[in-house]
């Protein structure tokens, strides 16, 4: 019998779990989402199947972190930074991140909930669609820098698309 999917807040020691299962190297990415949320800036889930992390994903509360998106779709939560391992994709991971997501974004009363795809992830914007995303035509760079196993720094830009899905109010 599988061990059960769970999704929740991640807590500090998830932080050293995640880093194993969904490395980021130099970059932190994990310890920085967790930062954002013990600031109160973000709410970062971790997704557990049974002891082992399967996957993650953010909320940013004020919304998108690039201004053209956050100016046209104010008062939007986004989720970012969507990742499962990949030896459990195509298991209902993301699924479960990105509901887990709606419902907090419902409960503090959103009215819709965002995230952005990238130009060339077919197979992430099939689920996004499926799951009730609509493409907003709003076409954006996500740009971040990304430090390699060298200490080297990149800047990256890369052509996203941000989707939208109209929540309905929590009860």
């Amino acid at each position: 019998m599988e061990a059960r999917l769970v999704v929740r807040e991640c807590g500090e020691r998830d932080v050293d779990a995640l880093e194993r299962q969904l490395p980021t190297g130099l970059n932190h990415y994990h310890a920085a989402r967790y930062r954002r949320q013990c600031e109160g800036f973000s709410t970062f889930l971790v997704a557990y199947r049974g002891e082992v992390v399967v996957g993650s994903g953010e909320i940013l509360w004020q919304g998108a972190k690039e201004p053209e998106v956050r100016e046209r779709f104010p008062d939007c939560p986004e989720i970012n930074g969507l990742a499962v391992v990949p030896d459990h994709q195509s298991q209902g991971v993301g699924t479960a991140i990105i509901r887990a997501a709606e419902e907090l974004a419902a409960r503090r009363g959103a009215q819709r909930i965002g995230m952005g795809v990238g130009g060339d992830n077919d197979r992430a914007e099939a689920l996004y669609l499926r799951l009730g995303y609509a493409d907003t035509g709003c076409r954006y760079l996500d740009r971040y820098q990304n430090v390699d196993a060298a200490g080297k720094r990149h800047d990256i830009a890369d052509p996203c698309r941000f989707l939208v899905k109209p929540l309905t109010p929590a009860r």
